[in-house]
């Protein structure tokens, strides 16, 4: 029996057995329905690609949107939604490489993190501060600023970037091939770069490269600790002391050059349907004062409560780590042990950046909508409020950025997931907009930009609510509340590089300013 010759394609239209996978991405609520989605493989293909795309006639004058996937892990339908005609999808394009022209290490912009992870850190001992999920593409997170467990230590993604590539369109509906690199004579590259630390990705172009300079070196170990506490064992004061301490642990540990400054913290408020709430903490061995941060840590917050700590027994959110005792391991083996994207299923987010640790109003709102007051009948293991340590490092950037979030201390990030075909989907939806507008109902419903305990929202857990008045009563714009006064330049460039909006979404950057 002799196999069929087939050829390769990189055009996948439907009823290829490839089109239902490449028409969608992580988050199953937003599957497409394009004429094709292509595969580029290399720059020169994706601005042929672009050109080709830009020119074809919509069959169907509902789909004239075309999008740019990496690793798909938007969590709105800006990539995948019914309204787009052509996807993009950029993941072949996955090179890691040193470039002795730029003097700078090359990634692409299909990378993942765990493939920059393993492929940057074993051949140059350097690597980004990125994100703990492995599968995500760097060619949205970056672009939105991108952060993980290095990011008190090191700062941003963004904060070493050099240079980037992509295809842009110009008002003749040309599409050209451009670099732009921080230190480009020309003022509108210059600035181009600039919109792509921190300006959100699939605004500007389809990226193609990135290039960093002064890359990091990760720790050789790292102290890895998992615990939770029990639900049934907390009352109102100590959820409330929990809360607090991590805030002001946070607040008055905001030096990167302590051990405790570079201590980077996950606090998982599941809804107590879940069972535990949980913590996942990380801290360099290389200082030598790293384990003692590590110990006072958690003495400042298990010291403030009377439930005992205990091993993690569920998935919390993206993540499952389950540690009887804490561990020393190698960054590696730790970043390996943490990488976790969950199950592929449907979601919804939001997200906001605290400035000072969280007021009473904000501790009653989750100790209440997390099931103890409201939503008590509510069954969802996988609902909850991730809190984030912050600052530090990020808070002293190396050069200027669009991402203007820079003197938090917590970022949160609100997650509710469930699976097709869910008959409670309105309930998880209703569950996570209920809970973050009672979280910051002393401004309208959302953390906004430059209050007096928020700064706004990461455009790289974009929330569509954000435009919406029944969600958003505040007088900040989702435009604020993601770049607050970077907007009006980001404006400018858009207008620039991309002066027919080609690359447009609920929340893409609008064209505005002058020449």
């Amino acid at each position: 029996m002799s196999e069929t010759p087939t050829l390769p394609s990189t055009i996948v239209r439907p009823g290829d057995k490839r089109y239902p996978a490449l028409s969608r991405g992580f988050n199953q609520r937003w599957i497409g329905e394009p004429e094709y989605v292509r595969l580029v493989r290399s720059p020169q293909e994706a601005r042929a690609a672009l050109a080709e795309a830009v020119r074809e006639r919509p069959a169907d004058p509902r789909r004239t949107r075309i999008t740019v996937k990496a690793g798909g892990h938007c969590y709105e339908d800006f990539v995948c939604g019914p309204d787009v005609r052509v996807i993009l999808d950029v993941s072949p394009m996955c090179g890691v490489s040193y470039d002795p022209g730029m003097q700078a290490y090359c990634v692409e912009a299909g990378a993942t993190n765990w493939h920059v992870y393993s492929h940057l850190y074993p051949i140059s001992g350097k690597a980004l501060p990125g994100g703990s999920c492995y599968s995500v593409g760097l060619g949205g997170h970056i672009p939105a600023g991108g952060f993980g467990l290095l990011s008190r230590q090191h700062g941003l993604t963004v904060d070493y970037l050099y240079a980037v590539e992509a295809a842009v369109v110009d008002e003749h509906r040309n599409v050209e091939l451009v670099v732009a690199r921080r230190d480009d004579g020309d003022r509108w590259l210059r600035d181009l770069l600039w919109a792509h630390t921190g300006g959100g990705g699939g605004n500007f172009g389809v990226v193609t490269r990135f290039w960093f300079r002064g890359l990091p070196q990760p720790p050789r170990q790292v102290l890895l600790t998992a615990l939770a506490w029990d639900w049934k064992d907390f009352t109102k004061a100590e959820f409330a002391a929990l809360l607090e301490a991590f805030g002001e642990y946070f607040r008055d540990h905001q030096d990167p050059s302590t051990a405790a400054g570079k201590l980077f913290a996950m606090l998982k408020l599941n809804h107590v349907s879940n069972g535990q709430i949980g913590l996942l903490a990380q801290v360099d061995v290389d200082d030598p004062d790293g384990a003692r941060a590590m110990t006072d840590f958690v003495v400042a917050l298990d010291g403030r409560i009377g439930p005992a700590a205990r091993p993690m027994r569920t998935m919390m959110g993206e993540h499952f780590v389950h540690l009887e005792i804490p561990r020393v391991m190698p960054w590696l083996t730790a970043t390996q042990a943490l990488n976790a994207s969950g199950e592929n299923r449907c979601g919804k987010y939001k997200s906001a950046y605290l400035r000072k640790p969280f007021t009473s109003q904000q501790i009653d709102a989750m100790w209440a909508y997390l099931g103890k007051e409201k939503y008590t009948d509510y069954v969802n293991k996988q609902a909850l409020i991730q809190v984030d340590s912050y600052g530090s490092a990020i808070n002293r950037p190396l050069h200027k950025t669009a991402a203007r979030q820079r003197d938090s201390i917590m970022k949160l990030q609100y997650q509710v997931y469930w699976t097709q075909n869910d008959a409670y989907e309105d309930t998880h939806i209703a569950w996570i907009r209920d809970i973050y507008k009672a979280t910051f109902a002393a401004t309208g419903g959302v953390p906004v930009a430059d209050g007096e305990t928020t700064d706004g929202c990461y455009i790289g857990y974009p929330d569509a609510d954000l435009n919406d008045g029944r969600w958003n009563e505040s007088s900040q714009t989702w435009e604020t509340l993601y770049y607050k006064d970077a907007y009006a330049k980001l404006q400018e460039v858009k207008r620039h590089w991309d002066p027919g909006n080609v690359f447009r979404h609920a929340q893409s950057v609008r064209p505005g300013g002058s020449e």
